[in-house]
């Protein structure tokens, strides 16, 4: 059943009719800032239009690349595409060229909007793939037309290829009405009304960046400010400027911003709404912005397949050490390993299910059929526990756990630890393997700059904290921890082998 702060009537209007119609509506209402220029409402909708027609003169295929810094031009791509009645694909321009060059071929793509400085960084695309350049084209004063198009709501919309833990990056698909019942969703949530102004430099291949910061603000009708580079000083003085409501990023960039000298309590005084997402919030950084700028940081979660907004705190509800209840139309259930539900502050794996779930992975029927059971549950593969108001709690990923000496190890437990030092700008742990225990933890840190932390006095400041078989075994300092696309660390990229010319060890 919907609840009754869902209206389903939105659900059924067209995906890129309600955008266009946003920005027809209020013609000279700013509705985005970038890097290079503002959009007047008016010239995103001619801009959307303009780049469809060109699309259609360039592509037969029913889906799209679109390879652009984040900006108000992408979000006008992902329009111009629905104008058709394709699907957009979101290029990740920080995969190695070979997986970008998969996802190309696996997508079946003949034409990718993009423009110059990015083809100099990729390089050129592959044979048979038309390059639709923005900078280079030059559009007329009067949009074309186009007949109108019969879309369904289980149309896909958007296709978002994230890296899993193992083997090539897949396909999330996501229909028009997965999109649109998310916005919606988080929008009742929130709250959020024309008045608001995001500012954000989160990627928008990224499902945080394409819905909450592309599709949302341009559905509402709110001004959204965008950079394609994240910045602290840039990004505070952006807040301020544009006095943003609502600022979006993952927790390295407010650790980046925390630690920032020129920002004041001032630089955030118009913001109504800071939300984290994408990882784990370190206790550091959240206490960090309580003590420094008097703002409670709201965490969420999600998940590329769930569009991908299912969590959220709110600012009159902000529970420290979960990231809020499921909101309007998710339903959760934790499950124990014989597959039956827990109760109340009980581990288990985290499912969910509501309009928001993706229709599945693209030409991979059995990975779609593991990640979706029982009538429509998505397995999240993540550890969780909710108290018995729902507020939620994620504890580990499942594929993630150690196992060492017989007991389970979660590494954001570790991570948490190291990260209250106050050399550590950033922890990740990850297994290595140990004859008598079978397993052990192995952390890595990336110093706060100017600081050199010593991996002996890091252990002892672990043993403090922690029982003794979760004390890491070993703890390398390394300049730069691996980062994926949004700034989230990668445990996967990292080895026994990582690191070692920098490392100390103490076994």
């Amino acid at each position: 059943m919907w609840p009754a702060t869902i209206h389903l009537e939105h659900l059924l209007m067209r995906l890129v009719d309600t955008i266009m119609r946003a920005w027809l509506h209020h013609p000279f209402r700013t509705v985005m800032v970038d890097d290079q220029q503002t959009w007047k409402g008016i010239k995103a909708w001619a801009a959307a239009r303009h780049i469809a027609k060109v699309i259609e003169k360039t592509s037969g295929q029913p889906r799209i690349g679109v390879m652009l810094p984040t900006s108000g031009a992408t979000v006008a791509s992902f329009a111009a595409t629905w104008l058709l009645g394709r699907t957009v694909v979101p290029l990740n321009y920080l995969f190695a060229r070979e997986e970008l060059e998969y996802v190309i071929r696996h997508a079946e793509l003949d034409a990718v909007v993009t423009a110059t400085p990015m083809l100099k960084h990729f390089g050129e695309l592959p044979e048979g793939v038309t390059p639709i350049k923005l900078d280079e084209q030059r559009f007329g004063p009067i949009p074309p037309m186009f007949k109108p198009l019969k879309r369904r709501d289980d149309h896909v919309a958007v296709i978002l290829y994230t890296s899993g833990t193992s083997g090539k990056p897949k396909g999330v698909m996501l229909t028009c009405a997965n999109i649109m019942a998310n916005v919606e969703q988080v929008r009742n949530w929130i709250d959020f009304t024309p008045k608001d102004c995001f500012v954000s430099a989160l990627p928008q291949f990224h499902s945080f960046g394409f819905t909450a910061m592309s599709v949302l603000p341009a559905i509402v009708g709110c001004k959204a400010v965008y950079t394609a580079r994240f910045n602290a000083k840039k990004i505070i003085n952006l807040i301020k400027d544009h006095q943003a409501t609502t600022f979006l990023a993952i927790p390295s960039m407010y650790a980046a911003l925390l630690h920032a000298k020129s920002a004041t309590p001032e630089h955030f005084a118009s913001l109504r709404f800071m939300a984290s997402g994408g990882e784990p919030l370190p206790d550091a950084v959240y206490e960090g912005y309580k003590e420094r700028f008097g703002i409670r940081l709201c965490e969420g979660f999600g998940m590329t397949e769930t569009s991908p907004a299912t969590h959220m705190c709110r600012p009159h509800e902000e529970r420290r050490g979960t990231v809020g209840k499921p909101i309007d139309g998710v339903e959760q259930r934790i499950i124990n390993e014989s597959g039956n539900a827990v109760g109340p502050n009980v581990d288990g794996e985290l499912q969910l299910r509501g309009p928001n779930i993706m229709a599945g992975y693209f030409k991979d029927p059995e990975a779609t059929a593991a990640a979706i059971v029982d009538g429509g549950w998505m397995r999240t593969g993540d550890m969780a526990r909710a108290d018995e108001e729902g507020f939620t709690s994620i504890t580990g990923r499942i594929k993630e756990m150690l196992i060492i000496g017989g007991e389970n190890v979660f590494p954001r437990e570790i991570e948490e630890v190291l990260i209250r030092h106050e050399d550590v700008a950033l922890a990740a742990v990850i297994g290595m393997q140990d004859p008598s225990r079978g397993e052990v933890a192995l952390a890595f840190v990336e110093p706060i700059p100017g600081t050199s932390p010593d991996p002996q006095e890091l252990r002892t400041f672990c043993r403090d904290a922690l029982a003794g078989y979760k004390v890491p075994r070993e703890i390398r300092v390394i300049e730069e921890l691996p980062k994926g696309a949004t700034g989230k660390v990668q445990r996967r990229a990292l080895t026994a082998d990582t690191g070692l010319a920098e490392s100390t060890t103490d076994i």
